[in-house]
Parts: C-alpha cells; sequence; structure tokens
C-alpha cells in the first residue's frame, strides 16, 4: 500500500501546518480553550475554505470523497496542535447520513456540511454502556406518524456549536444487541432536550444529552435495523482511524518538544542531550513513534478497504497498539523535561492528556484488547 501524500494532499497539509502555526500555537490554544465557546469561528471558517470540512462528503453534494486515509494526515495535523475545533463530529454525522440516510436527506444535509456551514454533533455514547459499541438504552418510540427519544447521551462532542444532534437510539431488543439499533436526527432546540456542557480533560468541550419525549426524524426507515446498525458501525469504524490520527499527531508533538528541549536544556556546560541514557530513552520513543504510525495506517485502510471481519480486528489491534504506544511516548516526553513537563503552563502535558481523551473515545486500548481476544479465541 503506497500512503506518499500526492501534490494535492501535500499542498493541503503544508497549508494546514501554517494555519495551526499562526491560530493554534499553545498560548492561542490556552486563549480558546478558556474562551466561553472553548473553539475559534475563525480557525473554523478557514478549516472550511481550505476544504477541510468538505473532506469526507461525497462529491454530489459539493465535497471530495475522501475516506480515512485521505483524512489521516489531516487529523494527524490537527492532533499535533492539539487543535479543539469540532471536525471529528462533523466527519462522524457526514459518514452517517452517507451509510444510513435517503437520498434526499442527504442532499438537503451534507452540503451544509461540507461548505462548514452547518455543525453537527454526534451523540451515540452512553455511561452504562462502558465501552460497548452496541449498547444503546435510549429508546425511540413512534406516536402516530412521528417518532419521539427517551434516554441520555454522555459524552457527545461538538455539541456546544451544533445545529443538529445524530442520536443512535433503540427500536427493539436489549441494550447490548446489535439488532434493533437506528440513527435519529434531533434539532439542537428541540423541546423536551437538556444540555449539560462541560470540558474533557485536555479541554475539548463535549456535552451530556437528556431526552425526554424529544422529537426526531428517522435518518432511513427505523424498522430496517440492518441500515441503521450499518451507519452506526460505519461512524464508529471511522471514529476509530480518526481517533488514531489524532493520538499519533499529539505523540509527534510530545516527542519533538522532548527533542528540542534536550538539545537546549544544559547542565554543567552541555546539552543534557549528549547524556547516553537520555539518548536511548529517545530512541525507544521513536520506535513507540513508528509503532504508532504504522498502525494508524493501517486503522486508516480498514475503514476504506473493509474485507469482513479481518477489517474490524484491523480496527481492534490499531486502537490497542496506537493508544498504548502514543501513550509511552507522552510519558517519555514528559520525564525528559522532568518538573517542567507536568506544568499547566508547558505544552508536552497537554499532549498526555489529548491522547487519554481519544485513547477513551470509541473504546479505550482495554476495551479493544478484551474484543481482540474475544475474537480470535471463537
Amino acid at each position: 500500500m503506497n500512503f506518499e501524500l500526492d501534490d494535492e494532499q501535500r499542498a493541503l497539509q503544508d497549508s494546514l501546518t501554517r494555519l495551526m502555526a499562526e491560530r493554534y500555537g499553545f498560548e492561542q490554544r490556552r486563549a480558546h480553550a478558556a474562551s466561553e465557546g472553548g473553539q475559534d469561528p475563525q480557525t473554523w471558517q478557514h478549516l472550511a475554505e481550505l476544504g477541510v470540512t468538505a473532506l469526507a462528503v461525497p462529491s454530489a453534494h459539493g465535497g471530495f470523497g475522501g475516506g480515512a486515509r485521505a483524512l489521516l494526515p489531516v487529523i494527524q495535523a490537527l492532533g499535533g496542535a492539539l487543535c479543539l475545533e469540532p471536525l471529528l463530529p462533523q466527519v462522524l454525522a457526514a459518514t452517517a447520513l452517507q451509510r444510513g440516510a435517503g437520498e434526499a436527506l442527504c442532499a438537503e444535509l451534507l452540503p451544509a456540511l461540507a461548505d462548514g456551514s452547518a455543525r453537527m454533533a454526534w451523540a451515540h455514547d452512553e455511561i452504562a454502556g462502558r465501552h460497548s459499541p452496541c449498547w444503546i438504552e435510549t429508546r425511540a418510540t413512534r406516536r402516530g406518524s412521528d417518532w419521539v427519544l427517551d434516554g441520555a447521551k454522555a459524552h457527545v462532542l461538538g455539541a456546544g456549536s451544533a445545529g443538529h444532534v445524530i442520536v443512535s437510539a433503540r427500536i427493539d431488543g436489549s441494550a447490548d444487541s446489535p439488532a434493533g439499533r437506528a440513527l435519529f436526527l434531533v434539532d439542537a432546540g428541540a423541546p423536551g432536550l437538556q444540555w449539560r456542557t462541560y470540558r474533557l480533560v485536555d479541554d475539548t468541550p463535549a456535552a451530556e444529552l437528556r431526552l425526554a419525549a424529544v422529537p426526531a426524524r428517522p435518518l432511513a426507515d427505523p424498522a430496517d435495523g440492518d441500515a441503521g446498525g450499518h451507519a452506526i458501525d460505519g461512524a464508529v469504524a471511522m471514529g476509530i482511524a480518526l481517533a488514531c490520527a489524532d493520538m499519533l499527531g499529539a505523540a509527534e508533538t510530545a516527542n519533538r518538544l522532548a527533542v528540542d528541549y534536550l538539545h537546549t536544556r544544559k547542565q554543567f556546560g552541555r546539552a543534557i542531550g549528549e547524556n547516553q541514557a537520555l539518548r536511548h530513552r529517545v530512541a525507544e520513543m521513536r520506535v513507540d513513534l513508528e509503532m504508532a504510525r504504522s498502525m494508524a495506517m493501517a486503522a486508516a485502510v480498514a475503514v476504506d478497504l473493509p474485507e469482513g471481519d479481518e477489517s474490524s480486528l484491523d480496527l481492534h489491534r490499531a486502537k490497542l497498539c496506537v493508544g498504548r504506544h502514543a501513550r509511552e511516548v507522552a510519558h517519555g516526553a514528559i520525564q525528559l523535561h522532568g518538573g517542567i513537563g507536568m506544568t499547566e503552563e508547558y505544552a508536552v502535558g497537554h499532549c498526555l492528556r489529548r491522547i487519554h481523551v481519544m485513547d477513551q473515545l470509541f473504546g479505550d486500548s482495554g476495551a479493544h484488547a478484551a474484543r481482540l481476544a474475544t475474537a480470535l479465541a471463537a
């Protein structure tokens, strides 16, 4: 598989790197995080102008029709800058619409996602699920020709700026059944919908949703459980691949900060990077970083070129390996900095926070290790 970037991808990556350097330096990021919305509307507008918001949208609806491999260098760059803009939920919403909505609904919603004028949130996780991909207690009930939702969702990304939310709900079956799942479109201001906004440990804005007889619009026929499950599984798979890319970017930044620090910090008249033991530690971090890079690529391929059960196994392996290796890089980078690495005012500790959040999304390393063991033992 050729992972070399083509000219267009390279130009986009260069433009995105410049944008992040101009608008998302560490102190600028801290200012964005401290703002009321926790994000920067101007940066979002620049991302839309670069075409980043259109990457995951089909060309028929104003996008570029890119998959996980096209998004990998983009998310990697955003993760490296610890960017707080809600591109991840936007991509999940676009993926769910492509996989689970009718053509009329796609034509209505996707063009606005492509140009960045509309934002959507993705609401699937529930507290009781504890990383179970099928766990849905939120119930969808039909009332005449309409549908209403009752339940609660946790860790909803992009909620503060979203005009609509795509919500997973259960038509029938037990909470952990793969059958009976469906997706619904909910207006962010719908009656009966309550939001509790908060920040994750890396300052990413998130929210908890409580739904009490909230009117909802099904993406497709809710009775077609296969369609709903297919759309949910596809969005979660995309989320796993993008989380891996994001962790890779954060790990790269942590590694770069550590290497720069070793070359500039001096003790006894020479750079501490000349210490052989520290150089060995940097070499170990480099191995971890390359392992994370390889598995992030494998995750992107597994999403774009699915081959049945083997693709799901590749995603489990990737989330497990990238989470563990990226964490090792961040731990090493903090330790090489010494006490300054633990401070709020220094970026390297925030890289670890970002990796921790991304590791928890879509199932943490332990959850994927358990699924991998179960699948291989069957």
